[in-house]
């Protein structure tokens, strides 16, 4: 994040002003060092005077070393607050891309099942729509096959014979020509 990388150059610059801190502390305690040396050598010549101005350099050298070291132990402690920080924030980057990949991931399983859920209830209910449909045809093809016995069963019961019929067969009605008929016709004329 935007945040994060500002943190990190934050950091770098805290670093870098600690370096130069602690580089001016170096050149200070040499200087100290040198000039120390400069007060010796005056007080064993007894140039108290030079000694004296000699004192006063080092002293001013040495509270700029004071403050040099307080900055420096400043800078120390925000780098590494900075540090801890930096550190913290990027396992809360991760932990939540984690967790943002868990969701996503949950999301997706069941988004998987509501469609093979609703695929399935979709089926179903389809499927029963035309097992309803079958049911129905098979009802209206029994119904017709019983009205199609019945109708035979009242054929049979009240002789669907014509009156015709019955009259040829108890020989009463004439049967039509035959050859027989014809032939005892022509032998009676």
């Amino acid at each position: 994040t935007e945040e994060l990388k500002q943190s990190k150059d934050g950091l770098a610059s805290i670093l870098a002003r600690q370096k130069l801190s602690e580089e001016k502390i170096s050149q200070l305690q040499g200087s100290i060092d040198e000039y120390e040396g400069y007060a010796s050598q005056a007080l064993s010549k007894n140039d108290e005077t030079l000694a004296l101005e000699v004192a006063q350099k080092v002293a001013d050298l040495e509270n700029q070393l004071t403050t040099e070291t307080k900055a420096k132990d400043g800078y120390a402690k925000n780098a590494s607050d900075l540090r801890q920080a930096i550190k913290n924030a990027e396992n809360n980057i991760r932990l939540l891309k984690q967790q943002v990949d868990t969701v996503k991931a949950t999301e997706n399983v069941q988004r998987a099942q509501a469609a093979v859920a609703e695929r399935y209830s979709g089926t179903d209910s389809k499927l029963q729509t035309a097992m309803d449909s079958l049911e129905r045809i098979k009802e209206k093809q029994a119904l017709t096959q019983a009205k199609m016995n019945a109708a035979s069963e009242l054929a049979e019961e009240t002789g669907t014979e014509s009156l015709d019929d019955k009259l040829k067969a108890a020989g009463i009605a004439p049967t039509g020509a035959s050859a027989e008929k014809v032939l005892e016709r022509l032998k009676n004329k």
